[in-house]
Parts: structure tokens; sequence; C-alpha cells
């Protein structure tokens, strides 16, 4: 074979090698997401919004986003072992933090309860980042990064009689969740806590049993509370922080612009889930109160309830390695 010949050979052969990269460049990704409910709720809209903002960012290739709804995947817990192991399952979604504690120790403290003094101090808490350590330990340990924060829910108490102070909350009958560190801060604060079923709060309200509850204005919607305990006290006691989560796995195996495309898109939705979660929270309540359902009842000495519990939080921080987080929580003076 002539030299120049054999130079075209070889050159038409390593177009022909490299023509299945040049295929496999163009092929659609696929990504899985879950998650609990319908469309019209905060979490799927934010994972929706999610899915169009890494659209808008990476446009190399497409990318096609598969979302299970309605818990067809079973329910945030398994979401979290899905993206653990990495397969495919679940890629992205969103999960308490409640259900990463087997992997951090510190990770329910980012949902506990009087973490937050308001509304802005939650918002410019996550601004901060005040949370990387434990994401970091998540993803480490986990191999799920946590890409974002939506939440936003804020959790008063609904009662059969109205509280504004300090001295009318003390002996409070209350149900609270089951997480020791609820019933500390809710004892610390002088009420009396218990811990019953969730869906027994109503009858234990209406039969005397306790004598009020603690929810988002949307759960005390859906459990009809306002019938028994229709004054909402306005301790604004937890912000909720519901975390975007994606695959480390997952994530390794696509394209570096994809990566920092997730990454950038997950912190934006979270962003957006916030304020849609937290501004729906408080049309939910003023609605409710326009139908007469439910009154708000301001807490005139919510400061104080925060003190109360301070050394509760404090003892619970040393206790999951979060001293050094909550210390800078309280620092903000937002």
């Amino acid at each position: 074979m002539k030299r120049r010949d054999f130079a075209r050979a070889i050159a038409g052969g390593a177009v022909l090698l490299g023509a299945p990269h040049v295929a496999r460049a163009q092929q659609a990704i696929t990504l899985n997401g879950a998650v609990q409910f319908n469309d019209d709720h905060v979490f799927t809209r934010a994972l929706v919004r999610f899915e169009e903002l890494v659209k808008q960012y990476y446009t190399a290739q497409p990318v096609n986003f598969i979302l299970h709804k309605n818990s067809s995947l079973g329910l945030e817990k398994q979401y979290f072992e899905y993206m653990a192991a990495g397969r495919g399952a679940v890629d992205y979604g969103i999960v308490s933090p409640a259900h990463m504690s087997t992997f951090s120790r510190a990770a329910p403290f980012v949902d506990a309860p009087f973490l937050f003094r308001d509304l802005p101090h939650w918002n410019a808490v996550l601004d901060q980042d005040l949370f990387a350590p434990v994401a970091t330990e998540i993803e480490r340990r986990a191999r799920v990064a946590l890409i974002g924060y939506a939440g936003g829910g804020v959790r008063n108490i609904f009662a059969n009689k109205r509280v504004t102070n300090m001295a009318e909350l003390r002996g409070l009958k209350i149900r609270v969740q089951g997480a020791p560190i609820w019933s500390r801060t809710f004892q610390a604060a002088g009420m009396s806590p218990t811990v019953i079923a969730y869906n027994e709060i109503y009858n234990g309200i209406q039969n005397g049993v306790i004598e009020a509850g603690e929810n988002e204005a949307a759960g005390v919607e859906a459990m009809r509370f306002y019938e028994v305990g229709p004054n909402l006290i306005m301790t604004q006691h937890a912000i909720t922080i519901r975390p975007i989560c994606f695959s480390s796995q997952t994530l390794s195996r696509l394209p570096a612009p994809l990566q920092e495309a997730i990454r950038r898109a997950g912190k934006e939705a979270g962003s957006f889930g916030r304020q849609a979660e937290s501004t729906e929270d408080g049309q939910k309540v003023a609605e409710l109160e326009r139908a007469g359902r439910l009154h708000r009842v301001e807490f005139t000495e919510r400061a104080e309830l925060k003190r109360a519990v301070d050394p509760v939080m404090a003892a619970y921080a040393r206790e999951v390695d979060a001293e050094t987080i909550f210390t800078r929580i309280n620092a903000i003076t937002a």
C-alpha cells in the first residue's frame, strides 16, 4: 500500500473509531426523580423548576427528567436509600433531614424546633449556607449531595384556648412529634408535651386528653384541627427545611458541565421552593381566618420563648456535634 493511501486509511479508521463517542455524546441522559405529592404540591413544583433550570443551563445534549409522583416509588426514606445506592431508581428528590440521621447525627438538627427566630432569620441561615458541614458529611457518608434547600412551612400551636404569653403557655397539654428534642424543648418552655399518634390529635383535643397540637397551616386545614383547636398561637416555633437531594454516584457519571448545571439549578430551585412555600403558608392561614375557621392569636413573648429553650437546644447541638453551627446560627442578627 502506498504511503499516501495508508495515511488515508489510518485517518478513516480514526474517524470510525471516534464516531461512537460522538454518537454517545448526543444520546439523551435520563434522570429519575421522586416525590410523595401531586402536581399542585410545592415540592413537586420545586422539582419541576429544577428540571427547567437544568435544561436552561445545559444544552450540549438532551436530558430527560422522569418525575415519579404521588408516592409511586415509596416514601422519602426510600428515596434517600435509592439515591445512596446510586443505581438510578431515584436520582433526585426532596427528603426530610430526619431520614438522613443514619449517615449524620447532626442531620435532624437542621429541622429542629426553636432553631430560628423568624422567617428572615431562617432565610439568612440558608443564604449563608451554615449547614454546609452537615451536607459535606452526608455527601461523604451517604453519597447523596444536598444541592439546594426548599421548605418554609411555619409551624404554630393550635389550641382550644387563647394563649398570648409564657404565663398562659405554662402547663399547656400539647401533642408533639416523637423525636426526643421536641418533648425536651416544649417542656423547657413550660408546656406539658405528650406523644400521641398524628391521627389521634383531633379526638385527643375533643376528649380533653390534650389541649393543643402544632403544625403548619396546610396540616391544620387537611386534618380539620381548627374544629377542635380554633386558636392559632403564632409561636413560629419551627420552620421546615427540606433539602433537594441528588445521588453523588449518578452525578459523578455525568459530564462536568451538566454536574455544574445541576448544582446551580438545585440551589436556585431550593430558593424557589422556599419562597413559594413560605408565601403560601401565610396565605393559607389568612384564608382559614377569613373563612372563620381559626383565629390568629399573637404570641407576645416569642423572644422569651426562644431564650427558655436555647439551653436545651445548645445541649442537643453538643450531643449531635453541631455546636459550632448552632453558635453561628444564633450570631446572625437578621
